[in-house]
C-alpha cells in the first residue's frame, strides 16, 4: 500500500507517466498503470483523507467480490534459470516457454522476467575492473556462427566471428572469417590493429585453441 500511495503522489503531484512511475518504484508498467485505474474507478483523489489507513486503502482499491480461491502460480526455478542462462544461445525467452509448458497457468513472460531481475538483485555479486587506455585488448571468436547465403547456389554456411575489445573504451572491432584456424586469427589480429591505428600493451585471448597452445596460471 506504501508504493501505491507513492504511485498516486508521482502521477497527481508531479504528473508523470506510467512509464516513468514504474522506473521509479521498481514495479512493472502494466501494474502502475492497474492501480491508477483502480483509483480512478474508486474515485480516489490525491491527496489522501489524513483518516485513510492502509487497510481502507486496500478495500478502497481491491473490493471484497466473495470468497474465492486464490490459485497458487508456481513459482520459476531462479537459480537453475541463472545457471542454463551462462549456455551459449540460451535466452531468458526460451527459459520461459519452457517454464510455460510445465506450468500452462504459469507467470506471463514480463512478469517473469521482473522476477527473474528481482532475484538477481538479491544475489549482490559485483566484479570491477579498472582499464588503462591503450593496456588492453580483449580477443575472441564470439557465440555461434553467422550464416552466410551463397546466392548462386543457395549453399548455407557458418561463418567464424572475430571480435577485438579494447578494455578502456569497449571500442570493438568485428570480422567474420571463414574459420577459426591459425591464418584466421593472426589476420583478424593484424587487421583489428589497423583498424584501431595502434597496437595495446598487452593481448587477452579467452581459452581457444587458436589462441591458447599452453595453459599457463601467470
Amino acid at each position: 500500500m506504501r508504493k501505491i500511495r507513492e504511485i498516486l503522489r508521482l502521477h497527481h503531484d508531479l504528473g508523470l507517466s506510467a512509464r516513468k512511475i514504474a522506473k521509479s518504484v521498481g514495479s512493472a508498467r502494466s501494474c502502475v498503470a492497474d492501480y491508477l485505474l483502480r483509483a480512478k474507478a474508486a474515485g480516489l483523489n490525491w491527496p489522501l483523507p489524513e483518516e485513510m489507513d492502509e487497510a481502507a486503502l486496500q478495500n478502497m482499491l481491491f473490493p471484497y467480490e466473495g470468497v474465492k480461491t486464490k490459485r497458487a502460480v508456481p513459482t520459476p526455478d531462479f537459480p537453475k534459470i541463472h545457471t542454463e542462462l551462462r549456455q551459449k544461445g540460451m535466452t531468458l525467452n526460451l527459459l520461459w516457454m519452457e517454464y510455460k509448458e510445465r506450468n500452462p497457468d504459469g507467470y506471463q513472460y514480463s512478469r517473469f522476467c521482473d522476477l527473474y531481475h528481482r532475484w538477481l538483485q538479491t544475489l549482490f555479486i559485483s566484479m570491477r575492473q579498472t582499464h588503462k587506455a591503450g593496456e588492453k585488448m580483449f580477443v575472441d571468436f564470439a557465440g555461434k556462427g553467422i550464416p552466410i547465403h551463397n546466392p548462386d547456389t543457395g549453399e548455407v554456411k557458418d561463418a567464424e566471428l572475430f571480435v577485438a575489445v579494447l578494455g578502456a573504451s569497449s571500442y570493438t572491432y568485428a570480422e567474420a572469417m571463414q574459420s577459426q584456424g591459425l591464418p584466421n586469427w593472426i589476420g583478424g589480429h593484424l587487421r583489428a590493429f589497423e583498424y584501431f591505428e595502434g597496437t595495446p600493451q598487452i593481448i587477452v585471448p579467452d581459452n581457444l585453441k587458436a589462441g591458447v597452445s599452453k595453459a599457463c596460471r601467470y
